[in-house]
């Protein structure tokens, strides 16, 4: 695990979380705030590695292969720390897709908010299953359309 010093919140964000901030969705103001303390070291801002194959594909799914690309340029310029993916968040991982309906890629972004006592800031109705388990900072969820 990376070192991050106790004293000072930790967030990870979800990509849920990311796609907000790069979508100006409402939300994105809060996203924003949390950019902007990130960068003056008042809080660590974690990303698990799997949300920038998430940010990718969703982005090249829905807009181009050049906006997928900017998006992860620009994510390796905001004050994040990528989290790798370890043994010890896999096991964690694990455990959590076999108890709980979440993706493969919630699970890994779960275990890596568990395991740092992060506050898990999203807007993916589904992390709602951990609220017991997970400090959990939900934005606006998008209205279902019917």
């Amino acid at each position: 695990m990376a070192e991050i010093p106790e004293d000072v919140p930790r967030y990870i964000l979800d990509t849920s979380a990311l796609l907000t901030y790069f979508e100006d969705e409402e939300g994105a103001d809060r996203i924003e705030e949390l950019l902007e303390q990130a960068q003056h070291h008042q809080v660590f801002l974690l990303v698990s590695f799997i949300s920038f194959m998430e940010i990718f594909y969703i982005t090249l799914r829905e807009q181009s292969e050049e906006t997928a690309h900017e998006r992860l340029t620009l994510l390796q310029q905001l004050p994040l720390i990528r989290i790798e993916s370890d043994p010890a968040t896999g096991l964690v991982a694990g455990h959590l897709k076999a108890k709980y309906p979440l993706s493969l890629a919630d699970c890994w972004i779960a275990a890596l908010a568990e395991q740092y006592e992060a506050l898990l800031v999203h807007k993916d109705p589904e992390f709602e299953a951990l609220a017991e388990r997970l400090n959990l900072l939900s934005l606006p969820y998008k209205a279902r359309q019917m």
